[in-house]
């Protein structure tokens, strides 16, 4: 699957996140974040080896529903999810192979 190359405003409910089937990534972050911005080499380099991973980048901040209910505190956090469950969490990643040990590997 292609990954996105902005953070999207347009997000899907929690609902719609529970009810997604096989393996997703929810990338939670902010166009104008610096730290965003400095993590998309690592992010795009371990993507790169998941092209059947599902990839959405959710622009987060106050009063965004789908953030506040993975309880998102920092920026970028990537949320790993099967079958719409959370397994596995990788907050501000510095490299691929973080978010591929740390991540990706609780996919499998």
């Amino acid at each position: 699957m292609h990954s996105p190359q902005a953070y999207s405003p347009d997000a899907p409910t929690r609902a719609e996140v529970d009810a997604l089937a096989g393996a997703t990534v929810i990338e939670f972050g902010a166009n104008w974040c610096g730290i965003c911005q400095g993590a998309q080499p690592a992010i795009r380099d371990s993507f790169s080896a998941h092209p059947a991973v599902r990839h959405l980048k959710i622009e987060d901040g106050p009063g965004r529903p789908l953030g506040r209910s993975f309880g998102i505190k920092l920026w970028p956090t990537l949320v790993f999810l099967r079958n719409g469950v959370e397994v596995a969490r990788v907050v501000r990643p510095v490299d691929a192979r973080q978010i591929e040990t740390d991540g990706f590997a609780a996919l499998a």
